[in-house]
């Protein structure tokens, strides 16, 4: 059993890595990758940890990029580019990181200008303070305290009514495309996976021309995906020679991780092709040098 796409308060999760690593070596996962949102500071806690465990479980350096493609077709559309097996200090990777860091942080100020002209009392400060001091700043984190400061009666309404695209108070980042977040994990050495791909449209298109640009697969397995819809997409994957992968996406307390795990099933050949896919990376890097 194994679980590819884990968040964790170091971007818009709710547990602790160090909650998730203990609650993955409980359940016996054989591999686990935390891919926390344009971040991958909880890496080396939650090797670490599983180190001082002496669990035999493989934890994955990974990360999920946020990016945004200008589809000819379809217009603007969110991307999310997984990547596992990276080197967390490589170059290309970092400046992504960084870029998306400042990006966040821009993107926040100006919604909270906008909150505050609509008279909702929440300050960037208000809404720092709710998020992991080496983390990634979003979304979630204005909604907590638009709730927490603002009187909003819940999550789900800030953003239906302040938080959306259609909002008269959202702000669209600024950020990087797919072929940029796919380049970059490939040049760090890594894997570059399309994360839940039924998310948006044209994808195959998107596969065509990510490719070029090192893309090595699609996550099948995952809990908005049915059994039809993990079968196109591993016949898409076959077809264009990419590995497939899968993972809860967890956001949640670690307390309803069980919940989640119990949800989703991820075929055994999954992580082989994965570990099979970063050995073949590993020899093309050996022959390169």
């Amino acid at each position: 059993m194994i679980d590819l796409h884990l968040h964790t308060t170091f971007s818009d999760g709710a547990s602790q890595a160090e909650d998730i690593i203990l609650q993955a070596i409980e359940y016996g996962l054989e591999a686990i990758a935390i891919t926390d949102h344009d971040n991958t500071e909880s890496f080396a806690i939650a090797k670490a940890l599983a180190a001082s465990k002496e669990s035999p479980m493989e934890v994955i350096p990974g990360i999920e990029i946020n990016t945004v493609w200008h589809s000819p077709t379809y217009g603007a559309q969110e991307v999310h580019v997984l990547g596992f097996y990276i080197d967390t200090q490589a170059p290309e990777l970092r400046a992504v990181i960084e870029k998306h860091r400042e990006a966040r942080k821009n993107q926040i100020r100006q919604m909270t200008n906008k909150l505050q002209e609509a008279k909702l009392n929440v300050s960037y400060e208000d809404i720092l303070s709710l998020s992991h001091e080496q983390g990634s700043l979003g979304r979630p984190h204005v909604a907590k305290a638009l709730v927490e400061k603002a009187g909003v009666p819940s999550i789900s309404e800030a953003f239906s009514r302040y938080l959306t695209p259609k909002s008269a108070t959202f702000i669209r980042r600024e950020t990087v495309s797919p072929h940029e977040a796919v380049e970059a994990i490939y040049d760090s050495g890594g894997i570059p996976v399309i994360a839940h791909p039924s998310d948006m449209q044209g994808i195959e298109e998107l596969v065509v021309e990510l490719i070029d640009y090192g893309l090595r697969g699609l996550e099948a397995y995952h809990k908005r995906h049915t059994p039809p819809v993990i079968e196109f997409y591993c016949t898409m994957a076959e077809k264009y020679d990419l590995i497939v992968t899968g993972g809860t996406d967890f956001h949640g307390v670690h307390e309803s991780y069980n919940t989640a795990l119990s949800r989703l099933h991820i075929p055994d050949n999954v992580y082989a092709g994965l570990k099979a896919e970063h050995q073949r990376r590993k020899m093309a890097q050996f022959k390169v040098s």
